[in-house]
């Protein structure tokens, strides 16, 4: 899991992505090439609303980064 882990806890807990769903994605070949969020698309997990709420979701955690850096 690693750096995905909070991306992980948002999917699971704000969208519902089960935990078996999860294993099942993160075995597959393809996550060395697409993100994550797209191969839940993909594979039918996630609506394509959803999908736009995890990009939301990712802009703001680099937005929240951003600050951090720039506070220091």
């Amino acid at each position: 899991m690693g750096s995905n882990t909070p991306l992980i806890q948002f999917l699971h807990h704000e969208l519902a992505i089960s935990a078996a769903e999860m294993d099942v994605l993160l075995r597959h070949p393809e996550l060395a090439y697409a993100p994550l969020p797209m191969l839940l698309w993909q594979y039918g997990l996630i609506s394509l609303q959803q999908l736009a709420q995890v990009f939301d979701w990712l802009e703001a955690q680099c937005d929240q980064a951003q600050s951090l850096m720039d506070a220091t």
